[in-house]
């Protein structure tokens, strides 16, 4: 018999709805049920494609006796985090402070009014590895609740107040921090110094990385590192990028076959991945590969790139032109068999011959590297393989790449892994944003068609009947009201998009989802931003200055309004992206490694950043050339505005009034203004003198470390 899960919506929320626990959906019956009952809740977070979280639920909650423990002393609430990332943070920041770890699945009891006194991750049915027997917390807790419930209520509220003190008081505690090595109000390059220094001392100068296993893909450090090296030219600070780039793609968590990423490696060598596929993860690696590829020109990186984004499309696209949230670990009731092969299975497709070219080039043994069957990875370049097997390098890539297609079509005959088909706002801006990244620098006129699809189909379905954005969709209905992520995520995405086609639509769409960011999350008294808007339900209204797996709602707030507060010379855009840098300047020098979008942020805001504004002209060609040059370059934080005089603007009183204002086209055309801080160079006219002075706008060691103002 179906719980009440079973009109839920969520994808993970219906895997439970058939559990023998009466579990309820976070919502005012089951905590009104708390509180007439006097029952303490137990309360259960986790995702569709967590692997222990569908451990947990075969071993527990499809247990008929751990179902009768719960069900006769708890009220049992099971919450999807992408659906609530708002109760999932403080509840995660809870279990962290009590256990001294978090995780997914996130296991919590609270008091009726909502205070969490125990908690942790999972735990096994039965003690095992040193791990209590879920049966044996829930008969524990439930008797100190009847025993010694004035101490755990007490436990409760005090934990309650830790959390709501941190809420309250982050800025100004992390203020005065950063106060003992240098002015909290005076925005410098120290942040970003204290990161790079973190940074080179923790990489992994032998596979790649950051610190030891398991390792999670570090796109904000490297993006960091890239900009750090863009104002020094250090090989020093190229080197970790190149490595651990070079790594993770030849690595296991990398899909040698469908391309795309896994969730993270549970090695120190990239090999054996956590087998799910998080659309966020590939949107983020995606972006960072491209703006290796933009540093280096290694055509490995252009290639990571449309292989991610196609598997993306392949696999990951909506029909009604979204993306969908993730890919499981798990088919078959099997971590990873989808991915895995046996050697016997390889020569069964690909021939004795062939197979053993592919199963040296790719890593294939008769033993297995991942219980006993294989996880594809490359151990050795392709000019490496080559020589050892006697061969021509591009006749062997060419082989190869044959192979992989044919070992992909047997595999997209397997059992697929479960799809959470939720198209959640804040990943998808990461994805659009990717894709009209990547489709502008590498020239792929398909990825800008998936980017504004997208883009179209969140601005017009995801929206409430008073014009808020909503938080997703799914099955043919949005739910759930926008958080400080979603907001930032799609307008950052819209401002690229923009920068991709120059249809001013976008930009507009961008600043309206600007303004809302200020009138709802913005912190009037001590800046920075909110996650989430006032709800009756929380515990306490927090601000996320760190990064998750998700880049933090606050970095990516920040980054949008210096994007737009310098495309639209909007001068409160630009105070409040400073106001928020300051609130958060205790949390980059303390933890930089944590705050990796925040400190992407600041160092658009210090600068060099430029402003380049382009009229097109007669050469429609030439003026074709310098677009598609000034988007090959690694210039991370320019903005570009452009417009074409032969084409009359319905936007000539627009947002981008300002920027063009004075701007006129020279002959022949294209012609390009370079400007800093509102103030511009000289025009030049002409293919060759913008390529020209497009050259003078890339970063160098003389235009500084710090230089720089409010505008960024």
């Amino acid at each position: 018999m179906a719980n009440h899960l079973a009109a839920e919506n969520s994808p993970y929320l219906l895997q439970h709805a058939e559990n023998p626990v009466d579990w309820y959906p976070w919502g005012p019956e089951a905590l009104e049920l708390a509180r007439s009952q006097d029952k303490p809740i137990f309360l259960s977070i986790g995702y569709s494609a967590c692997h222990w979280c569908h451990v947990m639920a075969h071993e527990s909650f499809e247990n008929e006796a751990i179902a009768r423990l719960l069900n006769e002393h708890f009220i049992s609430i099971k919450v999807d985090r992408e659906e609530r990332p708002d109760l999932d943070q403080i509840y995660m920041e809870a279990v962290q402070r009590m256990s001294g770890h978090g995780g997914w699945p996130l296991s919590a009891f609270l008091s009726p009014n909502l205070e969490p006194f125990f908690g942790g991750t999972y735990w096994p049915a039965a003690a095992r590895g040193g791990l209590p027997g879920f049966a044996d917390v829930l008969r524990a807790v439930a008797e100190a609740w009847n025993r010694r419930r004035t101490e755990l209520t007490q436990q409760g509220r005090q934990m309650a107040q830790l959390l709501r003190e941190d809420a309250l008081g982050a800025t100004v505690a992390l203020s005065n921090h950063a106060g003992q090595a240098s002015s909290a109000t005076e925005l410098d390059d120290q942040p970003l110094l204290i990161a790079e220094a973190a940074l080179l001392r923790s990489f992994d100068r032998r596979f790649g990385g950051f610190g030891a296993a398991p390792k999670f893909p570090p796109a904000s450090s490297l993006r960091l590192l890239l900009r750090r090296w863009g104002r020094t030219h250090s090989e020093e600070l190229l080197h970790p990028v190149r490595v651990t780039l070079d790594r993770m793609a030849q690595g296991g968590m990398y899909d040698q076959l469908g391309g795309g990423f896994h969730r993270y490696s549970v090695d120190a060598q990239w090999l054996v991945p956590h087998f799910e596929k998080m659309l966020y993860d590939n949107a983020l690696l995606a972006d960072c590969y491209l703006e290796g590829w933009q540093v280096t020109g290694d055509p490995e990186y252009a290639r990571v790139v449309r292989e991610t984004l196609d598997y993306v499309l392949r696999d990951m696209r909506d029909g009604e032109g979204g993306f969908h949230s993730a890919e499981d670990a798990d088919s078959e009731g099997e971590e990873g068999v989808f991915y895995v092969w046996s050697a016997a299975e390889i020569r069964e497709i690909l021939g004795a011959d062939r197979a053993a070219a592919f199963g040296y080039s790719y890593g294939v043994s008769e033993r297995g590297n991942f219980e006993g069957r294989n996880v594809l990875n490359r151990p050795q370049t392709l000019a490496d393989a080559a020589r050892t097997l006697d061969r021509k390098a591009e006749d062997l890539a060419s082989e190869l790449e044959q192979d992989r297609r044919r070992l992909l079509a047997a595999r997209d005959r397997r059992v697929r892994p479960g799809r959470d088909d939720k198209v959640l706002v804040s990943w998808n801006g990461l994805m659009i944003e990717a894709l009209a990244h990547a489709g502008a620098v590498l020239g792929v006129p398909s990825y800008l068609d998936a980017a504004a699809d997208a883009a179209n189909f969140l601005l017009t379905r995801l929206r409430a009947a008073d014009g808020r954005l909503q938080h997703y969709w799914r099955g043919g209905r949005a739910a759930g009201s926008g958080y400080l992520d979603d907001y930032a995520g799609l307008a950052n995405a819209l401002v690229t998009l923009y920068e991709a086609r120059f249809e001013e639509r976008w930009l507009d769409a961008a600043a309206a989802l600007a303004d809302e960011i200020l009138r709802r999350f913005a912190d009037p008294d001590q800046g920075g931003f909110f996650f989430a808007e006032a709800n009756g339900d929380l515990l306490a209204r927090k601000k996320d200055f760190f990064d998750s797996p998700m880049p933090s709602g606050s970095g990516l707030a920040t980054m949008v309004l210096l994007r737009l507060g310098r495309l639209a010379g909007r001068k409160d855009y630009l105070s409040a992206a400073e106001r928020s840098l300051t609130a958060a300047r205790g949390t980059m020098e303390r933890a930089p490694t944590g705050a990796g979008t925040l400190l992407l942020a600041l160092d658009m805001y210090l600068g060099p950043a430029p402003e380049i504004v382009i009229l097109g002209g007669d050469d429609r060609d030439g003026t074709s050339v310098v677009l598609a040059a000034l988007a090959r370059r690694f210039l991370p934080n320019k903005v570009v505005a452009y417009r074409d005089p032969a084409t009359p603007s319905a936007h000539t009183a627009g947002l981008l009034s300002g920027i063009f204002a004075g701007k006129a086209p020279l002959p022949p055309g294209p012609t390009v203004y370079i400007c800093r801080d509102f103030a511009c160079q000289a025009p030049v006219s002409g293919k060759d003198a913008a390529l020209r002075i497009l050259d003078s706008a890339l970063p160098s060691p003389e235009r500084g470390r710090g230089a720089g103002g409010a505008a960024g």
